[in-house]
């Protein structure tokens, strides 16, 4: 079936045809405006998303643009990019959203949606996003930062972006997920596997994301604040196994004190936070049951 694509400020798309009932999906701070492209297993044709039954509007995120020194013009928070997704609803003239799916710093941007617009979304998948940051991730993500700042002043971005990178992947992957694939250690150079992994991702990064961009998203999560007894929308909460960067306690914590109906829901995967890209089965299913079977009404 053929696919209508509609952009908006090229921020924005739309796919799918016809009256169809519409579902956000938004991602990690790398997501692009297409899910299709970083969530294939997730979102397409016979998907758990399936763009047949759904049209399904994704978005880039707001970056607060780069100045002189190479550093954020301005600050963005989730509310900011909250905001943004309305603007692009109202432009497109869509008054509410059947579902909101929101992974990572989607969960977060989608939290703040609920809570700013609850009369334009009915209802939300929140997967491995908390009401706040957890102390731990502030820290590593404040030490990425600082990274990235010395390069800047260095005239090293790249490579600093590159190693910012590489140390966020180590919490993006469980402690044990590690330890699978990279049992072997060293070879008889010095060489170890795992740190060829994480330069590997830390370069590719680095390649299409530019410092200020960086760090903009990066503060974004640690400024990003919603108080959950206010928001009654239905909602699934998704937490993984092993994160580091949510931990469970988190999402326990969030569906505790949710002031509407939610289902929390705890996916036991190897992978730990990253577990929605690497694992997509454990959350597919979850996403299926909530679009076709209204699980929440």
């Amino acid at each position: 079936m053929p696919h209508a694509l509609l952009t908006t400020r090229d921020r924005a798309c739309l796919i799918g045809l016809g009256d169809k009932p519409i579902v956000a999906v938004l991602g990690g701070i790398s997501a692009t405006r297409d899910p299709r492209a970083w969530w294939p297993s997730v979102v397409g044709d016979d998907c758990p998303v399936d763009t047949r039954d759904f049209r399904v509007l994704g978005v880039d995120w707001l970056d607060g643009g780069s100045g002189a020194d190479g550093r954020p013009e301005r600050t963005i928070t989730t509310h900011d990019q909250a905001r943004f997704l309305a603007e692009v609803l109202d432009e497109l003239a869509i008054h509410r959203l059947h579902t909101l799916i929101g992974a990572s710093y989607g969960g977060m941007v989608g939290l703040a949606f609920a809570e700013r617009y609850p009369a334009r979304v009915e209802q939300l998948a929140i997967i491995s996003a908390p009401a706040n940051a957890h102390p731990m991730s502030t820290a590593l993500r404040t030490i990425q930062r600082r990274i990235v700042e010395l390069g800047l002043e260095t005239g090293r971005a790249h490579d600093a972006l590159a190693i910012a990178r590489g140390l966020a992947m180590t919490s993006y992957r469980s402690a044990s997920a590690l330890a699978e694939q990279f049992a072997d250690g060293a070879d008889d150079a010095g060489r170890f596997a795992v740190d060829s992994y994480l330069r590997h991702h830390g370069d590719k990064f680095a390649r299409s994301f530019s410092a200020a961009r960086f760090l903009a998203l990066s503060l974004s999560a640690d400024l990003h604040r919603v108080d959950p007894s206010a928001i009654c929308t239905p909602a699934v909460f998704v937490a993984a196994h092993g994160d580091t960067i949510v931990p469970f306690e988190q999402l326990a914590h969030l569906a505790a004190r949710w002031g509407g109906p939610n289902h929390l829901v705890v996916t036991p995967t190897r992978t730990g936070h990253d577990a929605f890209l690497a694992e997509p089965y454990a959350v597919g299913g979850i996403l299926h049951d909530l679009l076709t079977f209204q699980v929440l009404a």
